[in-house]
């Protein structure tokens, strides 16, 4: 497991990325609203795909706690386009690190430099920007998504 550097209460690294439908997601533009960091690994995996899918589903939880869930991962926006596409995601951003390589998993501490991706972990930011919660699976793992829900919910 990767072990990180940034802690609770540190304040939130910034970044911009592009969504799977061509539109810039930043950090600050979310201010005011908890963010769900959730890194995966790889687009077109199975547990990727699976941890995907259930920010999809918990959307609707999210939204009435003032929580807005993005997906991460290495991936260009191409693939990330068709890879929503095929899971059917029409609310989740799931926004690509693309270039520079990883530049948002390295200033979180959870790119893997030998394996040239991210781990897989989740990442909650309070509304003021700071992380209240990190949390680095095993690649192989499903994230507890109602261990995060009640986290929030706190």
């Amino acid at each position: 497991m990767k072990e990180i550097l940034l802690k609770a209460g540190d304040i939130a690294p910034l970044f911009t990325l592009v969504n799977q439908n061509e539109k810039e997601v930043s950090l600050a533009s979310l201010k005011g609203k908890n963010v769900l960091l959730s890194f995966h690994p790889l687009a077109w995996t199975s547990v990727c795909e699976i941890q995907m899918r259930t920010l999809e589903l918990k959307k609707p939880v999210f939204d009435k706690l003032n929580t807005v869930a993005l997906g991460i991962s290495v991936d260009s926006v191409y693939c990330k386009k068709a890879w929503a596409e095929h899971m059917g995601l029409k609310q989740t951003d799931i926004v690509a690190d693309f270039w520079p390589h990883g530049e948002a998993a390295k200033k979180y501490g959870v790119f893997i430099e030998e394996k040239g991706f991210s781990a897989r972990a989740n990442i909650l930011i309070d509304s003021e920007g700071k992380i209240e919660f990190i949390k680095v699976y095993e690649i192989l793992e499903i994230p507890d998504i109602e261990a995060i829900i009640k986290m929030i919910g706190k």
